[in-house]
């Protein structure tokens, strides 16, 4: 092997990009590319897949360049992803980024690459209309060392959110087909995973054209349930009026695991309605109520903003009220952060960053009780639990309805149950490492 040919792939950002790093690494490989293995440091190249949900995300891409060059000076980096999409600029001006291959050439990766060692390329930025890009490719990932898979399903995004640069980084939204995604599950269950979490930027968008007949995400579930084996399927994130009542007559199957993601953002009506979002509090209500009543038990996660432009302290105090006595599970808060480029940016108005900062602080307070509360009433119940190969400390399992469970005593089984299910026990919820902001349940395996 030739040394120089050596690569690592560092991921920013979202499951998304986790899926489409595989996806970079599976073309390299064919290419002639090899990945260092685990402990080596001689990596000659390094692929960036940066993230733009954020500006700071992308300064954290443009420091994180400086560092690598500092440490090996002759290195190749590559500057790929939604960063080297929508903030080209701050990479092609930059000395250490040696290559920019934006979202719309992603798949052209291995060949430019290929071509700039070679002394072909007359330029170093390859972008173009993401608009454009009507193709999805399907595949990815390097799936062997996981008994969890993100699989994509679609990309892009119609929706053009107010606070939102994501459209403008991956451009309309596009779906991979129903039979492809039928196969590449089956492949995957052939290799060992065990449970695979379908993943998105929109996945509300799936949408499968099929001669005069559109397939939409229920459409893939049904198909999904019937032709596959793999025991446990998870969804990404949600919006209120994608919780339709058939799916949640799918969710009666307990291969979908008892857990929803809801993107909600805020739980105000005049907040929704400047952020473009699609629905009201009333959809919120309504979609948390229905989970609760039609899959009860389950785990519900929700993303939301603080301090977007426009909030007032009463806006977010409906908010506060309306979360409260709702049912959920667990609260992911964001400060607002402008995004240069996006309509909120340039909005008028705006909250000072330490109140948004002092809002995200309160719902945290809120999550943190709630995540609690609903984790001591686990104490005493029965889960299926899987043992990960790869999980951060061992014996560690995720249940079925997606709470974190330490497994007692798990290191001298780990090894023989990795990548199965198991019937625990809970015993306990352990909060005592406060860097994180939750803890974990506690289990016995039932023999």
């Amino acid at each position: 092997m030739d040394h120089s040919m050596k690569y690592q792939v560092h991921t920013f950002g979202c499951k998304v990009n986790t899926y489409d790093a595989g996806l970079i690494q599976k073309n390299l490989n064919a290419s002639g590319f090899a990945p260092i293995v685990s402990g080596e440091k001689n990596a000659r190249i390094h692929v960036l897949n940066t993230c733009a949900v954020t500006a700071e995300a992308t300064k954290e891409a443009v420091r994180y360049i400086r560092r690598l060059k500092v440490k090996d000076p002759f290195c190749t980096v590559v500057v790929t992803g939604c960063a080297a999409q929508v903030d080209t600029g701050s990479f092609s001006s930059l000395p250490g980024a040696d290559l920019i291959v934006a979202n719309s050439h992603k798949g052209s990766l291995p060949d430019l690459l290929n071509k700039h060692f070679r002394g072909e390329l007359t330029e170093k930025v390859f972008k173009s209309n993401i608009f454009k890009k009507e193709d999805l490719e399907a595949g990815g990932g390097i799936e062997k060392e996981h008994t969890r898979t993100f699989l994509k399903i679609q990309d892009g995004c119609n929706s053009f959110c107010t606070y939102c640069i994501i459209p403008y980084a991956r451009g309309k939204s596009r779906s991979i087909p129903v039979s492809d995604l039928v196969n590449r599950i089956n492949d995957l269950y052939a290799q060992g995973s065990r449970e695979v979490v379908l993943t998105g930027v929109h996945i509300g968008d799936y949408e499968d054209k099929v001669g005069d007949k559109t397939y939409v995400m229920e459409d893939l579930l049904e198909n999904l349930l019937l032709k596959t084996k793999v025991p446990r399927f998870r969804l990404a994130s949600l919006e209120p009026v994608e919780v339709s009542d058939r799916l949640l007559d799918l969710y009666q199957d307990s291969r979908l695991c008892p857990h929803f993601h809801m993107s909600i953002q805020s739980a105000n009506t005049d907040v929704l309605f400047h952020m473009k979002r699609k629905y009201t509090q009333a959809d919120v209500q309504k979609s948390l109520r229905a989970i609760a009543d039609r899959v009860p038990g389950s785990f519900v996660g929700m993303d939301v903003i603080t301090g977007f432009p426009t909030e007032t302290e009463e806006q977010f105090q409906d908010t506060y009220d309306c979360l409260k006595d709702l049912p959920w599970t667990k609260l992911h808060v964001f400060p607002y952060s402008e995004r240069q480029g996006t309509r909120a940016a340039a909005m008028d108005v705006s909250v000072y960053p330490h109140v948004r900062a002092e809002r995200a602080a309160r719902l945290r307070d809120l999550s943190i009780a709630r995540y609690a509360e609903q984790a001591q009433l686990q104490i005493g119940t029965q889960k299926k639990v899987l043992v990960l190969k790869n999980a951060a400390k061992g014996g560690q399992g995720l249940s079925h309805d997606y709470w974190p469970v330490d497994i007692t005593g798990a290191d001298s089984f780990l090894d023989h149950w990795a990548g199965q299910e198991v019937e625990v026990k809970i015993t306990g919820y352990d909060h005592s490492n406060k860097q994180h902001m939750e803890g974990h349940l506690i289990g016995e395996v039932l023999t």
